[in-house]
């Protein structure tokens, strides 16, 4: 096993968004990072390849995989951001985008049968899963409004409380298992399944996500080959530059105040995986990685 860090959080969020995608793409609260996205695409595949995303949101994985002459193919359980994934594939092209993509809205618990011509053929599988309101949204504070509480918003991924991102951690994560068995199915010989997972506290307690998400990984069948440091922060000449949420400050905050040293995350994990019935140097062997 080999570790690499991937300096992904130089720009903000918003800034590698800009232009790229669809300016109501903001209101999703889930997004994963597209500079995570566009290196673990560039690293495990090459152009003409097929990139699936099972929980595609507003299309983060999509459009970078078009964008770099590869193929798409996502799943969204929400109608409307599925909608979007489709409209930002579509603003990818007028922008020059070469590779084809395409969306279904459905549950991707049953993603292979969703997909049954798909099978076999993905060489990566990028998602992450969700993580429920607790820690997405907007936030305008006392401090931004001059007015007392927390404003808060474009934090629901829907009301829809049989969406994944609503459940416990213990139906969430088995709800996730569902998803990577039936990614498996559509993983060619040589395929990768990139899971982009971090840490996060929930009413003070730290919940190790990607930890159990390796955990069901291997329950179903896969094995982990690599966990990638994925920057959130940006470096500077001298110093860290900070791109901690409000969430991620204000438990660390809290933290401090009860005598804890508790840290705002920095990085993701990017957890790759092959199947367990496949060779491993066969599956880092195909890595455009230095």
């Amino acid at each position: 096993m080999t570790t690499s860090v991937w300096a992904t959080g130089q720009q903000p969020s918003r800034s590698q968004r800009r232009h790229r995608y669809l300016p109501e793409s903001m209101q999703h609260p889930g997004k994963m990072l597209p500079a995570i996205a566009a290196r673990a695409i560039d690293t495990y595949t090459q152009p003409g390849d097929l990139v699936i995303d099972p929980m595609c949101g507003i299309g983060t994985t999509l459009v970078e995989a078009v964008h770099q002459r590869r193929n798409a193919a996502g799943v969204e359980y929400e109608a409307d951001w599925a909608k979007l994934a489709v409209a930002n594939l579509a603003h990818a092209r007028r922008q020059g985008a070469t590779g084809s993509g395409t969306v279904l809205a459905g549950d991707a618990r049953g993603i292979a049968h969703l997909l049954p011509d798909l099978a076999g053929q993905a060489a990566l599988v990028l998602t992450s899963p969700p993580y429920g309101s607790a820690t997405h949204g907007h936030i305008r504070s006392t401090r931004d409004t001059g007015e007392p509480g927390i404003h808060k918003w474009n934090q629901r991924y829907s009301r829809d409380r049989a969406n994944l991102a609503h459940q416990s951690l213990p139906v969430l994560l088995d709800g996730f298992a569902q998803i990577l068995t039936g990614c498996r199915a559509l993983l060619r010989s040589d395929g990768v399944i990139a899971v982009t997972v971090r840490p996060y506290r929930h009413r003070g307690e730290l919940i190790d996500l990607p930890g159990h998400v390796q955990k069901i990984a291997e329950r179903v069948g896969l094995v982990l080959a690599d966990r990638i440091v994925c920057l959130l922060c940006g470096l500077g000449q001298d110093a860290i530059l900070n791109r901690a949420s409000f969430f991620q400050l204000h438990e660390a905050r809290k933290g401090w105040a009860r005598g804890l040293p508790i840290h705002a995350t920095a990085h993701e994990d990017l957890l790759i995986f092959f199947d367990r019935t496949r060779s491993p140097a066969t599956t880092s062997g195909y890595s455009n990685a230095a």
